[in-house]
């Protein structure tokens, strides 16, 4: 058997600034070689925890520790942070605070400068590093150039490259498109086979970690460890839904239509379930939903008219861009990391001018219009929510954007805390945004535009790290928004959130809209994903083994019975 290589005993944290412990009694041992996923809730305990092992508490976070934690049998209270580097390696969910080269390959070489490799040995492995996560172009470039996505390769690529025993990967899959995402899963199982180290992984998307074959599921709630099991055991179990944690999809199906899975064979891949046993509950299921598609046309809002923006020194950029919004209509954006997404929203929103064309909003050209006067209109929420963060207190940075505007306090008031509410956040307005998660400084962002009631709201990726619970509370919240006219460009890399939520789906690549449909025929498109990095649903798969006529309308059947019973537990 293999030794303890993480014991936590008795263990709990409290951070300085909080009257309640974040953790409190885990007892918990991992062991060398393990792959481990831990899951939770937003605000669960799972970043502290992740933060007492690699040192980031007490050394970055302050607070008071009880307990024992023992890493290779040392106790991390008697050990530095430089020393426990030296053991744990660390890919943080907000990569831009884990940067300290200006290129990507200054930054791959860091740790080996540091430790005095010789120049012909360090560019072996920093290229070899860079490769792995797909990076070796990008050796020359500017970090603060890259892309969500790209900037999360490139921290992995710096990780990688310092042989640690233990690889600690916070939210991984949060800044990845799902054809990435999968390639980081299967790289990190190909790691692991390949060196042995002990992996943990903290995740909100479930599914897609599934691909890195882990041997055990924890899962924290409350700062308490409510669980530590199998996959298997931990999917055919009812906890996730308990907890409010997303199922994979196939899984959820199969349970919705009567589906009782053993929890003692393989239910990970999809392949391995006999669905020819099941075959006949699915269709039966099937044939007893509908989904109601049609949709009004409405007035044209926003019109782009042959756009063209490049960046500085670079190819990146978009060309000859042209679509239509309707007021009132909620649009999905998707597309693989650098296919232009967040540039055309920079575009429309002010943060960029573009080379070329036009952007009409209600027949007026704003094109050259200042990003203040724009932000009259058009609210962006952007990717990273440090790049937005301004204020000390939540309440604060929620209320700056209206004070700002001249409006009276009592209104001030009002709005604020009833954003904060939907947000989840309302029981924190007075913490320090410091002390908050990823997880919950995105919400943060998205309340302090949300507050300001604009026409346009375009979102980069809003529900990255979040739980079904608070993903499904800030999407109702813009649905409600949607449904007062409010027009949503949402820029995502969850495709269950394009079908659930959206109706409309562009599709960029390079810099182009190569389609622009409904999302369900746009995910049983296999050429579309395929040129822009989407991964087939394990819906489309699952329609696919059991011969469904229609896949896209078997998608649509389940989405339509996924909304009816979250409205039910909503309400709870």
């Amino acid at each position: 058997m293999n030794k303890p290589i993480i014991e936590f005993k008795d263990f709990g944290f409290k951070y300085r600034s909080q009257s309640q412990p974040t953790l409190s009694n885990i007892n918990l041992t991992i062991y060398e070689g393990e792959k481990v996923l831990i899951v939770g809730p937003s605000g669960s305990g799972k970043s502290t925890l992740a933060h007492c092992v690699n040192g980031l508490i007490p050394f970055s976070y302050e607070g008071e520790i009880s307990g024992s934690l023992r890493i290779k049998e040392k106790e991390t209270k008697s050990e530095t942070i430089y020393e426990l580097s030296q053991s744990v390696g660390t890919i943080l969910q907000d990569s831009d605070t884990q940067f300290i080269g200006l290129t990507v390959g200054e930054d791959i070489a860091f740790v080996l400068e540091n430790n005095q490799v010789s120049s012909k040995l360090m560019r072996e492995k920093v290229m070899e590093a860079a490769s792995l996560v797909g990076m070796e172009q990008y050796l020359d470039a500017s970090i603060h150039q890259l892309s969500g996505g790209q900037k999360q390769r490139v921290a992995l690529a710096g990780v990688l490259i310092q042989e640690v025993d233990i690889l600690l990967f916070d939210e991984p899959l949060a800044n990845l498109d799902p054809v990435a995402g999968k390639q980081a899963m299967h790289l990190i199982a190909d790691i692991h086979k390949r060196h042995n180290n002990t992996i943990i992984i903290i995740e909100h998307r479930l599914e897609e970690v599934l691909e890195a074959e882990v041997d055990r599921i924890l899962l924290i709630d409350h700062g308490t460890l409510i669980a530590d099991l199998s996959p298997q055991e931990l999917l055919t179990s009812s906890l996730l839904d308990k907890h409010r944690l997303r199922k994979p999809l196939y899984v959820k199906l199969l349970q919705d239509a009567g589906v009782r899975l053993p929890n003692h064979i393989p239910i990970h891949p999809l392949s391995m379930i006999p669905l020819k046993e099941y075959r006949q509950n699915v269709i039966k299921w099937f044939q007893g939903r509908s989904r109601e598609l049609q949709r009004k046309k409405q007035a044209t809002l926003l019109e782009v008219d042959k756009l063209s923006f490049t960046y500085p020194n670079q190819n990146r950029g978009i060309r000859n861009l042209s679509f239509s919004l309707e007021k009132g209509e909620m649009v999905s954006i998707v597309g693989k990391n650098g296919a232009g997404k967040s540039t055309l929203a920079k575009l429309i929103s002010g943060f960029e001018v573009p080379k070329e064309g036009s952007i009409f909003l209600n027949g007026m050209d704003i094109t050259k219009l200042t990003i203040k006067e724009k932000g009259q209109k058009i609210g962006f929420v952007l990717q990273n929510p440090n790049h937005m963060i301004s204020k000390h207190l939540i309440k604060e940075e929620v209320a700056l954007g209206l004070i700002n505007q001249g409006m009276n306090p009592t209104e001030i008031e009002k709005r604020v805390k009833k954003v904060l509410n939907i947000c989840g956040l309302l029981p924190y307005r007075k913490w320090p945004i410091s002390a908050l998660s990823y997880g919950q400084k995105k919400r943060v962002t998205i309340a302090s535009i949300l507050v300001l009631n604009p026409e346009i709201l375009i979102l980069d990726e809003p529900t990255a790290g979040q739980d079904l619970y608070h993903y499904t509370e800030i999407m109702d919240f813009l649905l409600e928004l949607n449904r007062t006219g409010i027009s949503l460009m949402i820029i995502t890399h969850d495709m269950h959130l394009i079908q659930e939520y959206t109706s409309r789906t562009m599709v960029l690549a390079d810099g182009e809209i190569i389609a622009d449909s409904s999302p369900a025929n746009i995910l049983t498109n296999p050429q579309i994903m395929k040129a822009a990095n989407l991964k087939e649903t394990s819906l489309y798969e699952m329609a696919k083994l059991l011969q469904v006529e229609s896949p896209s309308e078997f998608i649509d059947a389940f989405i339509s019975y996924e909304q009816e019973g979250r409205k039910t537990w909503q309400k709870c």
